[in-house]
């Protein structure tokens, strides 16, 4: 929103919310029925193919999107380091908007314009037409425009809106109020209708010329630069013809300068060219990939999850992760990409952060959770895990955080497979059970004196029910078998606080995977399950109440936090990654993988000490 909002600030259809597609459908299906009703001979494809082009635009920006925020988390050729946060998403999530608006333009116009039925595939006269007139009244309107838009008076009422975003993401090109929005079709609009009412208008000119637009708008306002240098070596005169995205980044950096469309001749024509675009520019194309002092190991969970990533849909990944009907109509492009996942044999980055002096990243391991659970993809996973390691080793990266959403801890024994087989390692693994452990602990109210434990006996839970059966707390398991798993690792002091029974007084409930609906109806009513597990469990009472999985909210100097974490909510972090970036901030020179265990209280305190704070608090600290 502009600072000081002016009229025609709003879309018409803002009102609608998620529901704005609606606008757009009686254009579609009245240009369909239209279409099918009418003799062959007298169809009109053009009219049929504006939905379709729509989509394609729609494709086009995210494949952008996504491309710009793999390279960015990369950081090779990146050009400006200021942060991306949760307002800017928010503030860009209506990217689309324009998309319709020209749609409904494009449909009335082809009611009204009765020269801009059936037009001729190609004309090359109305190609040129449309080139001459971009490159004459378009850009040359829009500098000007541009210009006056940066005066006080509009400035603050529409374009300082566009300008709240100085790391620029592909969609802040269109980030607009509606009335400037409207200026601009206004513009662009000239090279399409003169050639429709001169009669030298194609489809594929319309569609060439507004891919055109596009194209450039998404590539000027990716935060990397990556036209190559020799395409201005060979042909000197280009500079004055296409701009880069160092140029245009200078114009959100500088404000005063650059204020050129895609052709920087006029700019250079009305010296508001900045004089340090060269230098930006040489810059930037040298600039190597970052490396980290920490990398955080995870892997896609279920088959949408792939939208809910940052590299996905940046409004999904800004939210907790969470089933949406409209996804499964996306069917045929989920199994595309979990046929790529499938094939793709490397982790990739999905997101990079600062804390401190600390550089972060988050890689991703192309496998989904349900194949953790095949046998026969276990030796293919340890494989991709192993030459992460690997490359992490090799990059001299500190501490590799196993955050991995592992359902099976037998896949590699919690990462002491791999120390083992590489025992000179130099990047320390951990694993972040320390810190989930001591989350746990101080979940759990004061004054509790039992406690159920409920779930697949794993590293945390063993760990859970021995710091508590050493503090003199009862801890009742549902079933023998993991009574006896249990009992096997605690001493005999701390084994008499063990207790096996079907049916307990407690309404504290510690659970993790494996707890079953029938498991919870045996609760009482008002009972508080604390899950110990990296996944939720299923909220099937509603009479009960069900903390987070073992989280810390992150403190405010954690930068460049615009996606959420699975399902955990806005600026939230799972244990097991918050142990990762302690571990490194801390300088711990140790492994926490395997069964071995750090200090609970030291990495308590340590968290605590660098901001993050736990999501629930017990009025009094159970790790004494």
């Amino acid at each position: 929103m502009a600072s000081k909002p002016g009229i025609l600030t709003e879309w018409p259809w803002a009102w609608l919310g998620d529901y704005k597609y609606v606008v757009i459908v009686p254009w579609a299906i009245h240009a369909t029925y239209s279409y099918m009703m009418k003799d062959p001979s007298e169809r009109d494809f053009g009219h049929l193919a504006i939905f379709p082009f729509l989509l394609t635009r729609m494709l086009h920006n995210q494949l952008w999107i996504s491309y710009s925020r793999y390279r960015t988390a990369k950081g090779s050729n990146r050009i400006v380091d200021k942060n991306i946060e949760f307002d800017q998403v928010d503030r860009e999530r209506n990217w689309d908007d324009q998309i319709m608006f020209n749609g409904i333009l494009f449909y009335i116009g082809y009611i009204y314009v009765k020269e801009s039925h059936n037009l001729p595939w190609w004309r090359t006269d109305g190609v040129v037409w449309t080139i001459l007139l971009h490159a004459g009244p378009v850009e040359f309107l829009y500098y000007w425009l541009h210009r006056a838009l940066h005066h006080h008076f509009l400035y603050s009422r529409y374009h300082s809106h566009h300008h709240s975003s100085i790391a620029t993401e592909p969609i802040t090109s269109v980030i607009h109020p509606f009335g400037e929005h409207v200026a601009y079709f206004a513009l662009f609009a000239i090279p399409l209708y003169t050639t429709v009412w001169t009669r030298t208008a194609s489809m594929l000119s319309f569609a060439g010329y507004i891919t055109y637009i596009d194209f450039m708008n998404n590539m000027g306002h990716c935060n990397f630069e990556h036209i190559p240098k020799r395409l201005f070596s060979i042909f000197p005169p280009l500079k004055y013809l296409v701009y880069t995205p160092s140029y245009h980044s200078l114009h959100h950096t500088q404000f005063r300068t650059n204020y050129s469309l895609f052709m920087p001749f006029y700019d250079y024509v009305y010296g508001t060219m900045d004089k340090s675009s060269d230098t930006l520019y040489e810059s930037s194309l040298v600039r190597k990939d970052d490396i980290p002092d920490l990398v955080h190991l995870t892997h896609l969970t279920t088959p949408e999850s792939i939208y809910h990533l940052r590299l996905g849909f940046a409004s999904f990944a800004s939210e907790p992760h969470k089933s949406r009907w409209y996804l499964w109509l996306m069917w045929p492009v989920t199994i595309w990409s979990m046929m790529i996942t499938w094939i793709y044999g490397r982790t990739f980055i999905v997101e990079r952060n600062v804390f401190k002096n600390l550089k972060l990243q988050t890689w991703a391991v192309p496998k989904y959770t349900i194949q953790y659970y095949m046998h026969w993809q276990r030796e293919w996973i340890n494989n991709l895990i192993e030459d992460a390691i690997l490359e992490a080793d090799e990059k001299g990266v500190k501490v590799l955080s196993l955050g991995l959403l592992n359902p099976e801890e037998g896949l590699n024994r919690n990462g002491d497979l791999f120390l083992r087989k590489h025992p000179q390692l130099k990047v320390k693994l951990v694993d972040g059970s320390s810190l989930a452990v001591a989350i746990v602990l101080n979940s759990i109210p004061k004054g509790t004196t039992q406690v159920v434990l409920r779930g697949n006996p794993i590293k945390v839970a063993y760990s859970v029910a021995l710091a508590l059966c050493q503090g003199g707390m009862q801890v009742f398991t549902l079933n023998e078998d993991d009574y006896k798993r249990i009992k096997a690792k605690l001493n005999d002091e701390a084994g008499n606080n063990l207790f096996c029974s079907k049916n307990s007084p407690s309404k504290i409930w510690l659970v993790g995977d494996g707890l079953s609906e029938t498991d919870q109806r045996k609760a009482s009513k008002g009972t508080m399950f604390i899950p110990f597990s990296q996944f939720p469990p299923k909220k099937t009472r509603k009479d009960c109440l069900y903390n987070t999985t073992p989280a810390m909210l992150a403190p405010k100097n954690f930068e460049n936090l615009d996606s959420c974490e699975n399902w955990l909510p806005r600026r939230v972090m799972s244990a097991w990654r918050v142990a990762g970036i302690v571990h490194a901030a801390e300088e711990w020179n140790v492994h926490e993988c395997g069964n071995a265990m750090f200090s609970i209280e030291k990495i308590w305190k340590a968290s605590l000490e660098h901001g993050f704070r736990p999501l629930t608090v017990s009025a009094e600290s159970n790790l004494n």
